[in-house]
């Protein structure tokens, strides 16, 4: 590899680049956990055959050549992550059961700052944040592979059709094609109804919403709960595929199956370009909060519209850089990544 200093410089110039090609990764395989496996082996290949790299495209479009074949190799096997609305009907609330199903089956959540490098253009930034939303994320994962690499090159990072070509091996002609059937498929989903409208950054009267829905959800006042909720909002909680829609059912469910959260504590984190909090519940045994879920809220209109639990804290917690204790008199909390 040659001398020390030039191996370092290498690390330097590589690992700069971890941040987008983690997003990159999240956006084609649905999983932070698989993102972060993708990108490592990435930057391995790069470090090993860098010797053979001769300068004929920039550092950064050799590493997306080499992301986006470790991200097809990995979706060889015919995967496709969803949220249990992709995979199920909604249960009334007198038919709800938590039935797990296993890790690789779900969509999962990821810190904002893994996934979103930090650009001066607040277009850009808008454009990062709304191709990791849940909703955008769930409809990309019914996308044949290539396809999927086609419109995030496209539509997200803004690559020209000819360099898109060029990374995949195949013409213009192939790219604008897949382009065409991959937009069609999206059109169909209509992702962005779905998704709700969160500004960035956060405006009063979202910034309010956040707030009474904090003071509810610690409260435990399911009337003031329901005052937030879109009559349509649905509630989630992977690895179950259990999932309801309506304030009636929400609450419902949280007062009955769901009634060991009341006295929670929430910390605000940032996932998935949306609002979310770190649900601690209280911990019968050591006294203080325990670790339960990773919430990600979708909101329009002044209302709740998704309101997405990822249970299993052993994951989420350690990813999101989150205590796995609170104290009973902790009152501040340092805010998740």
């Amino acid at each position: 590899m040659g001398s020390g200093t030039a191996t370092t410089d290498l690390d330097r110039a590589l690992e700069k680049h971890r941040t987008e090609l983690t997003g990159y990764c999240y956006r084609m395989l649905g999983s932070s956990f698989e993102a972060e496996d993708a990108v490592q082996d990435t930057l391995v290949r790069a470090w090993r055959s860098y010797d053979r790299f001769e300068g004929r495209s920039s550092l950064r479009s050799w590493l997306y050549r080499i992301a986006t074949n470790v991200c097809l190799d990995m979706l060889s096997a015919g995967n496709k992550r969803a949220r249990p609305m992709d995979l199920t009907d909604s249960s009334p609330l007198a038919r709800a059961a938590l039935s797990p199903r296993p890790d690789n089956t779900w969509l999962e959540p990821v810190p904002d700052a893994r996934v979103l490098p930090a650009v001066e253009d607040p277009a850009e930034a808008a454009v990062a944040k709304e191709s990791v939303r849940l909703a955008f994320m769930a409809a990309l994962q019914q996308l044949p592979p290539k396809q999927r690499a086609v419109l995030i090159l496209r539509e997200v990072l803004a690559w020209r059709a000819s360099e898109v070509a060029e990374l995949l091996d195949t013409t213009v002609a192939s790219v604008n094609s897949a382009l065409q059937r991959a937009r069609a498929t999206l059109a169909e989903r209509d992702p962005g109804t779905a998704a709700g409208s969160v500004s960035d950054p956060l405006d009063e009267e979202q910034q309010r919403l956040l707030e009474r829905y904090v003071k509810a959800f610690e409260g435990y006042d399911m009337t003031a709960l329901t005052a937030l909720l879109h009559e349509d909002a649905v509630m989630t909680m992977p690895p179950f595929d259990l999932w309801l829609r309506g304030p009636a059912d929400i609450t419902g469910f949280m007062t009955t199956l769901g009634a060991s959260c009341a006295g929670s504590r929430l910390l605000p984190v940032r996932a998935n370009g949306l609002p979310g909090f770190a649900h601690y519940k209280p911990d019968e045994e050591k006294g203080g909060f325990t670790p339960w879920a990773v919430q990600v809220l979708e909101a329009s209109e002044g209302r709740i519209t998704g309101f997405h639990c990822f249970l299993d804290t052993a994951r989420w917690f350690p990813l999101f850089g989150l205590p796995l204790h609170l104290e009973a008199e902790s009152d501040q909390i340092e805010e998740g990544v």
